[in-house]
């Protein structure tokens, strides 16, 4: 990949919800860094000015003019930088010819995608495109998948450097999350609704675990969608919205990991609702209810006050041997928001900076960054990878 490129990363849809709060983190914690050079990327000029001059934005920052149905303008930013960064979804309404591009080019890009039917589309349609040209595709880059994806890499190696082989059973147990979700994801849930309709094809995509793992299909794999008594732990657990997209990111990393976590590996996603019958009762709650119903409209968020004063925390529990190694990953912010715009940035800054031996091809964040991350993370971002037992 060429180093002539004039930015390292360009935030694209700067002027979003999401993409301000990339832009805020940016000059935060790397305006004073002469070592990372970034541009703001957004359909309309007076709109990144106005977010560059609110958001203290240094006067010699790029702006750049561009839309996401302009192919021209999107080769004209592609062109002009190492990495994309874009927080501009649904992805499979707006990210085609963006994602495609870079892979083309062997841009890197990063993005906060959800979508497991558009990246199994996308995985087939640019993978070799993106391996030819040196592009590096990372799918994911926020609350949905690094938290679990990377929890589970990080389960792993402490699993592996106790008892010289991984878990081939990995619980993860979502125990705190407060704050808002995003708009951003139920904007893609009803992208992806209204796709099925078309493309039928995708149930069989959305209800395999292993639909993004290159043909691969491992054992069957737990139930995770009613609720069920934790026996291990003693609590009742309820299905987490967010574990359709997570288990296949994490098998997907199992499979371009060469099966680190084994080829027999089994994970399960579900959101710890306490023990007894007030336990059941929750579980039986959450489980017939939708979690986005009251999602802010896709451009809106919470309140700065409501993003510092969320958070979330999750247990991996990975059995091996009768036994059971306890890890956890939590975040110091609103998980749909504050946290997911610091994981975005460090992704992109992680990518661009710290992975030269990347190969192209299209990834998720365990494989392409793995512990490079989860130390950019703690370090920068609020994030917590603790080892409990």
């Amino acid at each position: 990949m060429s180093d002539v490129k004039e930015y390292d990363f360009v935030v694209y849809g700067a002027t979003g919800f999401t993409g301000k709060l990339v832009v805020e983190y940016l000059v935060e914690k790397y305006s004073n860094n002469p070592e990372i050079s970034w541009a703001l990327a957004g359909r309309n000029l007076e709109k990144l000015e106005s977010v560059a001059a609110s958001k203290n934005v240094s006067e010699d920052t790029g702006l750049l003019v561009v839309d996401s149905n302009d192919i021209a303008s999107i080769e004209e930013m592609v062109s002009k930088t190492k990495c994309v960064l874009t927080t501009v979804g649904p992805y499979q309404l707006y990210g085609n010819d963006i994602v495609a591009a870079c892979a083309k080019s062997g841009t890197d890009y990063v993005d906060l995608c959800g979508e497991p039917g558009w990246m199994h589309e996308k995985i087939n349609e640019l993978s070799d495109v993106a391996k030819e040209s040196g592009s590096r595709i990372v799918f994911s880059c926020g609350f949905d998948s690094i938290p679990f994806d990377l929890g589970v890499l990080f389960l792993q190696n402490e699993v592996i450097n106790r008892y010289g082989k991984p878990s081939s059973n990995v619980r993860g147990r979502v125990r705190g999350m407060n704050g808002e979700f995003s708009g951003g994801t139920a904007a893609s849930l009803g992208a992806t609704m209204a796709a099925l309709k078309e493309k039928p094809e995708l149930f069989a995509v959305l209800a395999n675990p292993f639909a993004l793992s290159d043909g691969f299909t491992g054992p069957e794999q737990p139930a995770d969608n009613k609720p069920i008594l934790d026996e291990k732990l003693d609590t009742w657990v309820a299905p987490f919205f967010m574990a359709p997209i997570n288990t296949k990111n994490v098998h997907r990393s199992n499979m371009l990991m060469n099966h680190m976590y084994g080829e027999d590996f089994c994970y399960n996603e579900m959101w710890v609702m306490g023990s007894g019958d007030e336990g059941k009762a929750a579980a039986d709650f959450i489980s017939s209810s939708n979690p986005l119903s009251d999602a802010p409209k896709p451009g809106e968020g919470p309140s700065r006050e409501s993003r510092e004063n969320g958070n979330y925390d999750v247990l991996f529990c990975g059995d091996i041997n009768e036994e059971s190694v306890h890890v956890s990953v939590a975040g110091d912010m609103d998980p749909g928001y504050g946290s997911t715009s610091k994981m975005i940035t460090e992704s992109a800054i992680c990518l661009v900076k710290e992975c030269e031996d990347l190969t192209g091809g299209i990834y998720t964040p365990a494989p392409s960054m793995g512990i490079k991350l989860i130390k950019r993370l703690q370090d920068n971002a609020g994030l917590t990878f603790k080892v409990e037992n």
